[in-house]
């Protein structure tokens, strides 16, 4: 079994899992699809392709730095009425809510090392631009980690990889790590069960566990 680090760190990102019609939401941490959607970008992998591959994967997210919950307010037109087609000459306000300077490390656990070794390879020179959940939120800092493919378990490898961003104040005595589980836990919508261009998503477990601060020992495990 092996496991691919990757540093999800910037000003702004969104992770949604949820949206309908006119207002965007974000989760607290990185959604499956959100990344497996980056990582298909760095391999130049169309929406139209199968993602069985990459959605086979097993994903975990430690929360380095929590991000600050913001909203943004904007206004969009075109916007599709209950005929299904698109209104050009109507406005709504459409709130769209996003994590401002949170810093994240992932991890994706496969025993194929090979495929693990073409994705690090692609996020070092992405085939297009990848960006944190939107189009317009960059990447602060490179996704991409040298040697970020061990052959350690996802906790082991998520407990031992050094800090990517220090903690805000308040989360100095314990790190938030989000685990994807396959029977129990909380629900999440964000499995890939189609090609990104059929937007079709199942659901899928995770749980929370908190690390000490350094990420070296599990305090605490809670399956909300």
């Amino acid at each position: 079994m092996a496991t691919l680090l990757l540093r999800l760190q910037g000003p702004m990102q969104s992770w949604g899992t949820t949206s309908r019609f006119d207002e965007r939401d974000t989760q607290l941490e990185p959604s499956k699809s959100g990344v497996l959607g980056l990582v298909c970008a760095a391999l130049g992998r169309d929406r139209s392709l199968p993602v069985d591959d990459l959605a086979a994967m097993r994903m975990g997210v430690r929360v380095d730095r929590e991000g600050v919950p913001m909203r943004d307010y904007q206004t969009a037109t075109g916007v599709f009425i209950a005929s299904g087609k698109p209104d050009l000459g109507r406005t709504v306000v459409s709130p769209r809510f996003y994590l401002s300077d949170a810093a994240f490390l992932v991890g994706l656990e496969s025993d194929n090392a090979r495929l693990l070794e073409n994705i690090n390879r692609a996020l070092r020179q992405p085939v297009w631009l990848i960006a944190l959940g939107r189009k317009s939120f960059a990447p602060g800092v490179p996704v991409y980690l040298p040697d970020a493919v061990v052959t350690l378990p996802l906790m082991d490898a998520l407990r031992t990889w050094p800090a990517v961003a220090p903690p805000r104040e308040r989360d100095v005595t314990k790190i938030r790590c989000v685990l994807e589980d396959r029977s129990e836990g909380a629900v999440r919508l964000d499995q890939p069960v189609a090609p990104f261009a059929e937007r079709r998503f199942g659901p899928r477990f995770v749980k929370t566990v908190y690390l000490e601060s350094g990420g070296r020992h599990v305090s605490h495990q809670t399956g909300t």
